[in-house]
């Protein structure tokens, strides 16, 4: 993919393995378990998730996310493009999504060793959405961004113990 010109990313120390801690963040649903739940954000929809059969933990695998948000339909079909366990995972937006906010996207998380535990950096490297929802994504899509990196950092804070 090429270059994408907004970032956002957050980190957080865990007190878990580099391993333990990929293990769980390796598991899509534990990353995009807020697509699912209606929320603000959401517009009071939702999103379904389709993982292919190597469930989105090898290079070149498939996750399909299709719903609902403020009532318009919603589809994108992402690509595992690295992974490399336990320190290194991304995807990316293949084709164009049909998404309102943000255009094509690139997202993953890197995994460092701490000394008592690992530290986790989730990012998303995005594009504004092309014509009309150009307008939407430049007001919006920031936001967006960081409420979707946010929730994948709260799954992470629930399940395990983490330290400042």
């Amino acid at each position: 993919m090429f270059k994408l010109p907004y970032h956002y990313a957050e980190s957080l120390i865990v007190s878990a393995s580099p391993q333990a801690l990929f293990s769980f963040v390796d598991n899509h649903a534990n990353l995009s378990s807020h697509m699912g739940r209606s929320s603000l954000m959401m517009g009071g929809g939702s999103m379904v998730t389709e993982i292919d059969n190597d469930l989105g933990q090898k290079v070149g695998s498939h996750i399909q996310l299709k719903g609902k948000a403020f009532g318009l339909n919603i589809y994108l079909d992402e690509v595992v493009t690295q992974h490399e366990p336990p320190k290194l995972k991304s995807w990316e937006t293949v084709a164009y999504p049909k998404l309102y906010v943000i255009g094509n996207y690139r997202m993953g998380f890197e995994i460092t060793p701490q000394e008592k535990g690992s530290r986790l950096v989730v990012f998303i490297d995005y594009e504004l959405p092309r014509g009309a929802a150009r307008l939407l994504g430049f007001l919006f899509g920031y936001m967006y961004a960081q409420w979707c990196v946010k929730q994948m950092i709260t799954s992470v804070r629930k399940n395990f113990v983490t330290r400042q």
